[in-house]
C-alpha cells in the first residue's frame, strides 16, 4: 500500500483549520513503493506491477491536489519488496538479489516510473533505492544491499548505466509487447520485457536495453535492433556495456570460485574487478546517414546493455 508522508490538513487543503500552518513551505513530497517477489515450483517470481500500482497510486494521489501537483516528488523508498535486512537463507523469495534478476528488474521498474508520472501529469524528481551496508556478513548471503564484504554486485552496474546517460529523455518508438500500463496491471508474466531507455544532449546519446522477466528461469536469448534518429551526420562513437552471467558480475565469479565463505586476496581482487561495469565490445565508429543509424545485439534473459554514443 502506497502511503504518502504526512501533510497537515492546512497545507493541503488551504482551510484555516490550523493557523499556525498556513502558509509554511512544502519543497517536495516523498512516499515509499514495494514489489512482491515469492517462490513459486522452486523459483523466484516477482511481482514488478505491485510496485507500479504502488508507485501510480501515489501519483494519483498528489495530482489529485492543484496545490502539491507540480511539487517534486521523491520515491523514497523504490524496490523489488519491501525487507533489506531480510536474507536470502532466511526468505528465500529474496534469492533474486544477488543476480541479474535484480539488476534487470531495476532497469525496467526504473524506467517505468517516468511513464507513470507523465501519465498523471507530475513531477517524479528521483527515486532512491532503500539498501544498505551489512557487515560481518557471509558473502553473497542477499541482503538488499548493492555490495558484499566490499564486492559490487551486477544491480550497481545498472546504476552507474543510469548515471552514465544524459540528462534528457527521448521517445522510444516500438510495437513492443509492453507498456506501463500492461506491467502496472498484470506485471511479466507471459513474453519477456525487452525495451528501452534513451536519453541525449547536444554531444551524446544513450540507449539502455534490457530483456527482463518476472520468473527467474532460463529463456532465450533476444535479438534486438536499435534505429537511431536525430544524430549528427557523419560517424559517432559507440561504447556498448553490458550486465548479464558474464559480464560485470561478480556473482557469477565467486560462483565460479567453488562459492569460497572465505575468498583469498587474490580472489577478492578478482572479485572486485568483475563487480565493475565492463564493455561488452571494444570502442567502435557508427556511420550515420540522414541523421539515422542501425545497432543491432543478441541480449540474453535479465541482461542489461548501455549503448552509449559520443560525437565532437
Amino acid at each position: 500500500m502506497t502511503k504518502l508522508a504526512t501533510i497537515p490538513t492546512s497545507l493541503r487543503s488551504g482551510t484555516k483549520k490550523r493557523d499556525h500552518y498556513t502558509g509554511s513551505p512544502i519543497d517536495f513530497i516523498t512516499f515509499h513503493a514495494k514489489g512482491a517477489p515469492k517462490l513459486v515450483d522452486g523459483h523466484v517470481q516477482m511481482n514488478m506491477g505491485t510496485q507500479l500500482r504502488d508507485i501510480d497510486e501515489g501519483f494519483k494521489i498528489v495530482a489529485s491536489y492543484p496545490s502539491l501537483k507540480n511539487l517534486p516528488i521523491i520515491i523514497g523508498e523504490s524496490d523489488p519488496e519491501g525487507c533489506a535486512a531480510c536474507s536470502e537463507d532466511v526468505s528465500p523469495q529474496n534469492a533474486y538479489r544477488n543476480s541479474t534478476m535484480y539488476s534487470s528488474y531495476t532497469a525496467a521498474s526504473f524506467a517505468r516510473k517516468y511513464d507513470l508520472a507523465q501519465s498523471r501529469g507530475v513531477n517524479l524528481a528521483g527515486a532512491v533505492t532503500w539498501a544498505f551496508e551489512f557487515e560481518d556478513q557471509a558473502w553473497f548471503r542477499g541482503f538488499r544491499d548493492l555490495a558484499t564484504n566490499g564486492v559490487d554486485k551486477p544491480v550497481l552496474n545498472v546504476f552507474r548505466m543510469f548515471g552514465m546517460m544524459p540528462t534528457n529523455r527521448v521517445e522510444v518508438k516500438a510495437g513492443l509487447a509492453y507498456d506501463y500500463v500492461r506491467i502496472r496491471d498484470k506485471s511479466v508474466r507471459d513474453e519477456a520485457d525487452i525495451n528501452a531507455l534513451a536519453s541525449k544532449d547536444a554531444k551524446s546519446a544513450a540507449v539502455m536495453v534490457w530483456n527482463y522477466h518476472d520468473d527467474n528461469l532460463p529463456g532465450l536469448d533476444a535479438p534486438v535492433s536499435v534505429h537511431l534518429t536525430g544524430l549528427p551526420n557523419g560517424n559517432v562513437t559507440l561504447h556498448h556495456y553490458r550486465v548479464d552471467r558474464q559480464y560485470s558480475n561478480s556473482y557469477e565469479t565467486w560462483k565460479k570460485m567453488g562459492s569460497p565463505k572465505t575468498p583469498s586476496a587474490e580472489q577478492v581482487a578478482q572479485l572486485e574487478k568483475a563487480g565493475q561495469l565492463q564493455q561488452f565490445s571494444a570502442p567502435e565508429r557508427v556511420s550515420v546517414k540522414n541523421g539515422e543509424a542501425d545497432i543491432k545485439l543478441t541480449l540474453p534473459r535479465q541482461g542489461v546493455s548501455l549503448l552509449k554514443l559520443t560525437w565532437k
